[in-house]
């Protein structure tokens, strides 16, 4: 991470402001076909104060540069004295962090997580090789706890920070979640040898048998949910050691699961029964689901909540990424259309685009669909980029091409293409507050990707691309 930051100037562009883009490619204007709620919302959160968008009668309003906001803070023409929250949002969105790569690390098995705690100080990847590491992003990378899983089926599926940095807990193709303290002052943490990794058990009868795709913390750290093969939901007390609920969730593999927002009451969850579901915690026992959404044609592999308990976002094999209000969303029980199936496996074969390129679901309810990017062997992921540093104005996933596509969410222009890994890249993630991207791949590498980039590091060397296709998950 580059210890000095400077901003180079992004000059306007008078032909571009008139297509509605700025020179850095991303859409100023707004498309009528998306909903008016989150444009309004994206507007208020990445806009600039309007006494640094005034202009003379007469004279076309054009994108506003870094240096004239900096010049206009310095004569207080706002009456702040200083930025605001969106003022700041609308100068750091400018620099996606397109430079690079630089190494974080290169292990001998597939990368499959990699993911930046709240705070952003502290960077978790996991490896199909049962080993996760967690690194000080503020001391040169340093690996400060080397994690030797245990109990593991296959690969290390998920893993979660708690809120306060104490714990992970990690998970595989087993009903077993193990829960590790990363603030004890042992570097290597093998399982049960030099340090305990405590098994939370899922399973609630003695004969269940299954893999959990997903885990998450609560926000007050004292819950775990987790999604899993067995068509199920779980909700894990930690203070009371035990699962609080288990819901049968969908017909068939729940891929993913999160909390909407910080209360902790609503759930997203989304399986291979192509639908989106939204789960109210507060009334588990008396019904199931609080809606349903439907759009998909294939599995959902991922979903991403905006964290206001309205929007989210999700990954589908249908290869395109969608946008969701849950104020749209069906009833449970609901009428739900019978979709045309079609004769492939995700995990070995290409999507027949020929075949699938003019089907549409008859009852799409998403606000916005993004293609682009590709969507096959492994459940790979999206995001929304952060809100402190972008105001939530993008929206970004890794794909199987090998690439990190960034897509503006209002207009759906692709941004950005970090383009190094060889094969599929499962997982990224946006650090907080700097413009810095970190991408995880199949090809054992987990590497960032900077604005403006460190001057004395030394980029990574392109790899060649292999057509290896590994197992899916």
């Amino acid at each position: 991470m580059a210890k000095t930051r400077k901003f180079s100037e992004i000059r306007d562009d008078k032909n571009a402001a008139r297509n509605g883009s700025s020179s850095n490619g991303v859409s100023q204007r707004f498309p009528p076909c998306l909903d008016d709620d989150i444009a309004q919302l994206t507007r208020l959160r990445t806009e600039p104060h309007k006494s640094f968008t005034k202009v003379a009668p007469g004279c076309s309003k054009l994108p506003v540069s870094v240096a004239k906001m900096v010049a206009g803070r310095e004569t207080n023409c706002s009456g702040k004295g200083r930025f605001s929250l969106a003022d700041g949002c609308h100068v750091v969105s400018r620099y996606v962090p397109k430079n690079g790569p630089y190494k974080v690390d290169r292990m001998g098995s597939c990368a499959y997580v990699s993911q930046f705690s709240t705070d952003g100080s502290l960077l978790v990847a996991g490896f199909q090789s049962s080993h996760i590491k967690l690194y000080n992003v503020e001391c040169g990378w340093k690996v400060i706890k080397n994690i030797l899983a245990k109990s593991m089926r296959w690969t290390v599926t998920d893993t979660s920070l708690s809120p306060d940095r104490r714990f992970l807990v990690y998970s595989s193709m087993s009903p077993i979640v193990s829960i590790v303290n990363v603030e004890s002052a042992e570097t290597e943490s093998h399982a049960n040898i030099t340090e305990l990794h405590d098994g939370l058990d899922l399973s609630v009868d003695v004969d269940d048998d299954f893999g959990i795709f997903s885990v998450k913390f609560s926000t007050d750290g004292r819950e775990l949910v987790a999604s899993s093969n067995d068509d199920s939901i779980y909700v894990y007390d930690l203070e009371g050691n035990k699962v609080s609920h288990r819901i049968s969730a969908h017909e068939s593999d729940v891929n993913t699961v999160c909390f909407a927002d910080k209360s902790g009451h609503i759930l997203y969850s989304g399986s291979d029964d192509k639908l989106c579901k939204v789960w109210d915690r507060r009334c588990f026992a008396a019904r199931g689901p609080a809606g349903i959404l439907m759009g998909h044609l294939q599995g959902i592999t991922f979903i991403d909540s905006k964290g206001d308990g309205r929007y989210f976002i999700s990954n589908g094999k249908d290869q395109t990424l969608k946008l969701w209000d849950i104020r749209k969303m069906s009833p449970h029980g609901a009428s739900i259309p019978v979709l045309r199936e079609l004769n492939w496996d995700y995990r070995w074969m290409d999507y027949p685009h020929l075949i699938a390129k003019n089907w549409k679901h008859p009852s799409d309810q998403s606000l916005a669909t993004y293609r682009g990017h590709s969507v096959l062997h492994t459940l790979i992921r999206c995001y929304f980029s952060p809100e402190f540093s972008t105001g939530q104005k993008y929206i970004y996933t890794g794909s199987s091409d090998g690439v990190v596509h960034v897509y503006d969410l209002l207009s759906g222009a692709t941004v950005a293409k970090l383009d190094y890994h060889e094969a599929d890249v499962r997982d990224c993630s946006w650090h907080p507050f700097y413009p810095m991207i970190v991408s995880s791949s199949w090809d054992c590498n987990v590497v960032r990707w900077e604005f403006p980039g460190e001057e004395n590091a030394t980029k990574v060397k392109r790899l060649k691309r292999s057509r290896r296709r590994p197992y899916r998950v």
